[in-house]
């Protein structure tokens, strides 16, 4: 695993880590793992099962036989697109449910780290850097306020026609990010490697070039 070149996004919902890790692995000709879209998947194939929460060993199992694929920026479950679905407030609140359990971490991890592979790999996620790629060359934490994740998620969904609330969805970011960042298991936390980004009050494109640079920094022999 060390010998790919690995770079991690981590951070918060709404950060803008998907976005920024798909622009990065395009302009590097990567690869791009969106850790993400897994927790995410799972959730929607445990909810379509009717299994609990509370069920582990059920939502392990379910966890290492996911037939999950991905095609550029679209997400593959069994050959049909799901895209749209999982990127709801409810699916992305399953997932961070089911994100926080052991087994299911652990039934995930090595699927996650066989997908590393040359020329190199793009990955986002709240613990891409600290528990999946530990030994990653270029990691970041990208975050920004709760208000301005929201306002971002907002727009996003209400572009798809969605009637949403601004007030509810600042509310269930706040609650998301005290779950994801007290959970026992792979808390979202900063790598002490790790640059910090706040984007806030950046733009995509400065985010990009910030990241890009790094990249550039650290591995002196690719081409800006």
């Amino acid at each position: 695993m060390t010998q790919v070149r690995i770079v991690t996004i981590d951070g918060p919902s709404g950060a803008g880590k998907g976005t920024i890790s798909q622009r990065v692995a395009e302009r590097l000709g990567w690869r791009f793992l969106d850790s993400g879209a897994i927790y995410r998947v799972l959730g929607l194939l445990a909810d379509r099962a009717h299994i609990s929460i509370q069920a582990v060993e059920n939502l392990a199992e379910l966890a290492g036989n996911m037939p999950l694929s991905f095609e550029g920026d679209r997400v593959l479950l069994d050959g049909q697109d799901v895209t749209d679905e999982i990127r709801t407030e409810s699916a992305g609140n399953r997932a961070s449910q089911v994100a926080a359990i052991p087994a299911v971490r652990e039934a995930l991890l090595e699927w996650q780290r066989h997908y590393a592979k040359s020329p190199g790999l793009v990955a986002d996620g709240r613990d891409m850097g600290t528990v999946v790629f530990p030994d990653a060359q270029v990691k970041i934490f990208l975050t920004a306020s709760p208000e301005e994740r929201a306002k971002r998620r907002y727009k996003q969904l209400k572009g798809k026609g969605l009637s949403v609330n601004l007030a509810r969805l600042i509310e269930e970011i706040r609650e998301r990010d005290e779950r994801d960042s007290q959970r026992a298991v792979a808390p979202l936390k900063v790598s002490s490697s790790a640059l910090a980004l706040d984007s806030t009050h950046l733009t995509i494109d400065e985010v990009t070039d910030r990241v890009l640079q790094k990249v550039f920094e650290t591995f002196q022999d690719l081409q800006p």
